[in-house]
């Protein structure tokens, strides 16, 4: 990856905007039902929603801060799984990504 600080960059600003995002959920999920019971059966399945989204959010602050930390180690740009030069391309779409796409096909 040629420009390296503009990647890291712009991992960490995505880290920052996904906490951001995770403590929204977290306030929202923290406020207590409503005593009309029916008010709180809307509430308690959007609460599930909520739920559903702080788990993607926990995976995607993972896979960022995974990033970053093979940033630091000189790691960046390299499959996990088989050492191979994962494309340009590929982390230009997703800089966080860990796997080559051969990799990341045979997972699917």
């Amino acid at each position: 990856m040629s420009d390296l600080a503009a990647v890291k960059t712009r991992l960490e600003e995505q880290l920052a905007e996904l906490r951001g995002r995770q403590a929204r959920v977290e306030t929202d999920l923290a406020e207590p039902l409503n005593a009309d019971f029916s008010e709180q059966a809307v509430e308690m399945e959007d609460d599930a929603a909520l739920e559903g989204q702080a788990a993607l959010i926990d995976r995607q602050i993972a896979s960022v801060s995974r990033a970053l930390e093979r940033i630091e180690r000189g790691t960046y740009g390299e499959c996990v799984r088989c050492g191979a030069a994962i494309a340009t391309a590929r982390l230009a779409v997703r800089p966080e990504a860990a796997l080559c796409i051969e990799c990341a096909r045979s997972e699917q």
